[in-house]
């Protein structure tokens, strides 16, 4: 579904006023290439618009800046000083944006997940559609508006496909993420197959990682039947390696939980190879994943294998059971 609410004839864009963009907290590889896509089309069409981040890139989205030649976006925690309006990537719920996002006017979201959380005072552009990634809607935008799309920018979006859809095996994938993704390759003259189990394995390379570092790099939080959800995932190509620090693991999560409120926490710990995921559960009620996923936990873990997708294979069995 395609929803778009236009602006009145008194079209803010009558008059140039710099914007914002940006995508999630603790920002995935589409989080950072949305915005930077999404910018690079804003301004083509005639506005005024800078790609900013919430977070620093993760090691997958290193990877890809330094394979394209591409800066890393400056990081802000605030948008208000700077702006009075921003757009929104990849996201809308406002745990997950900016801290001060309810001080300053979102004029446009571009997204593929949910929406919840989110109410705006005034009409916005707001295009959402049921895809694997948003630089995918982000394409179709390109080729509506009749924009060229660059080809250091083309690597960077077929990137952010490729590790939303990890490489067309999340059920997230549709026709619309393959076709855009095999486009994006022909424009940017990389092999889609080599080029992304490259990517992919790049963000897997943990062992230099913290325990805080993993619990937070692709972490999200969601309310559900008034409890504060907060699930994270760590792609991986051995689950072994990452539960030989279990305890760790859990000593940080809980840290992280009696910090900032999380009343449940999920670590989802997937391997991209064999795309079976496993559970860390902390925290209460418990019993909710349980219900969730119709299986019993042992010493709080709990395998679910083809699971791989957070947006549509989680997070809606939570809201249902929680439901």
């Amino acid at each position: 579904m395609v929803l778009l609410l236009e602006l009145d004839t008194l079209d803010r864009r009558d008059h140039l006023m710099k914007e914002l963009v940006f995508g999630h907290k603790n920002p995935d590889t589409d989080a950072i290439v949305a915005a930077k896509a999404y910018a690079y089309l804003q301004n083509a069409l005639g506005n005024e618009v800078e790609a900013v981040a919430l977070g620093e890139p993760n090691e997958e989205t290193k990877f890809v800046l330094d394979y394209f030649a591409e800066s890393a976006p400056r990081v802000i925690t605030k948008a208000s000083p700077e702006v009075a309006a921003v757009m929104l990537v990849d996201h809308n719920e406002e745990q997950q944006s900016v801290d001060d996002i309810a001080e300053v006017t979102v004029t446009n979201v571009v997204d593929h997940h949910r929406i919840a959380n989110f109410a705006t005072a005034a009409p916005l552009y707001y295009h959402a559609e049921p895809v694997g990634c948003t630089s995918t809607i982000i394409y179709g935008e390109f080729v509506q508006n009749d924009v060229e799309i660059p080809a250091k920018l083309a690597g960077l979006m077929l990137s952010a496909i490729i590790s939303d859809t990890l490489l067309f095996k999340s059920p997230t994938t549709t026709k619309k993420d393959e076709v855009a993704a095999k486009t994006l390759a022909e424009i940017a003259d990389v092999d889609l197959e080599s080029y992304g189990l490259e990517m992919l394995k790049a963000g897997t390379n943990l062992a230099s990682k913290t325990e805080e570092e993993l619990i937070t790099a692709d972490a999200k939080s969601f309310e559900m039947g008034g409890k504060t959800v907060r699930v994270d995932q760590v792609n991986t190509v051995d689950l072994d390696e990452v539960f030989a620090r279990e305890d760790a693991l859990r000593a940080a999560i809980t840290t992280q939980c009696e910090a900032e409120g999380y009343d449940l926490f999920l670590l989802m710990v997937t391997n991209i190879l064999d795309s079976n995921t496993r559970l860390l559960v902390v925290g209460e009620p418990k019993e909710m994943v349980e219900k969730a996923f119709d299986k019993a936990l042992t010493a709080d873990k709990v395998d679910l294998p083809g699971v791989v997708s957070r947006k549509k294979q989680i997070v809606p069995q939570l809201e249902a059971a929680f439901n």
